[in-house]
């Protein structure tokens, strides 16, 4: 005799159950960002999602906030370098939902001279990397960097049992892109924040992972020097080709489950595989 199979429903959205689970997302900017496919995903698998952003962002998060059915109370602007900002925030959060259960650091910024590239028809050279000036890269660092000790510091009262926090982080952190320059150090500082994060939360239950994601088209990727280049490099040397922010999405919502509950200082890279490749390779495979 058979026995019937009762199914709930969030099977349906997929293995994923996020059910009365709380996510606060920094990074999103627009619909092409990588933090905002992590955001959607979150939401579709049943979490409550709270977004920040900063004024020149607001109303396009949000507008995509409320095209997806978001609920745009757990929303605020936010100015990472502020403490207190992401405090007040944060606070704000678990005030109206309880303890948060997913933490997502989504936030990067490199001003012309740390990137150093000069701009569309400009006549000007490229700022040189050896010539960064210290107070530039000091806030590309506050920003894209010690501000995720920022975060998890105002967190970590808040959070939830078994909660999971996940940066994003790029391969230039150990291998020489050039056009990526200054914020190259950035993310080589971001991991290794996020391992010694790793070992702080020891016995708390509380996860930190970063994601190195390949190359996406975003709104902030646009200021990589070459990177339609570096693209056309990762659709032939990379062995599964280029990826999308939705490949992202789909490895954080690993992460924003408790299918990682024990996976803790990882980086984990989402790019096509072409982390493992020592030489470039051409179109027909050499």
């Amino acid at each position: 005799m058979a026995l019937a199979v009762q199914t709930a429903p969030w099977q349906f959205r997929g293995m994923i159950d996020n059910t009365n689970k709380v996510a606060v997302i920094f990074g999103v900017r627009n619909e092409s960002s990588i933090a905002y496919d992590i955001a959607i995903k979150l939401h579709r698998s049943g979490c409550k999602v709270a977004l920040s952003y900063v004024a020149d962002t607001k109303n396009e998060v949000l507008y995509l906030m409320q095209q997806n059915g978001m609920d745009t109370t757990l929303s605020a602007q936010v100015e990472i370098r502020s403490e207190a900002e992401i405090s007040a925030f944060m606070q704000m959060v678990y005030n109206a939902t309880g303890p948060i259960d997913y933490v997502l650091h989504g936030v990067a910024f490199g001003s012309q001279s740390v990137m150093c590239y000069s701009l569309p028809g400009s006549n000007e050279p490229a700022p040189s990397y050896i010539d960064i000036p210290f107070e530039d890269f000091m806030d590309a660092f506050n920003i894209s960097a010690y501000s995720l000790l920022r975060v998890a510091r105002v967190a970590a009262p808040l959070l939830a049992k078994g909660a999971s926090i996940l940066t994003l982080t790029y391969n230039a952190s150990q291998r020489v892109f050039p056009g990526y320059a200054g914020m190259a150090i950035c993310k080589a500082a971001l991991e290794n924040i996020m391992i010694y994060l790793a070992s702080h939360f020891r016995g708390t239950g509380i996860r930190v992972n970063a994601i190195s994601a390949g190359l996406v088209m975003t709104t902030s990727s646009g200021g990589i020097f070459g990177v339609r280049k570096l693209r056309k490099m990762g659709k032939f040397t990379a062995p599964l080709g280029n990826i999308d922010a939705g490949d992202v999405g789909d490895a954080a919502l690993y992460y924003f489950s408790d299918l990682s509950k024990k996976v803790t200082g990882n980086i984990h890279f989402v790019d096509g595989g072409f982390n493992v490749m020592g030489l470039g390779v051409d179109g027909e495979g050499n």
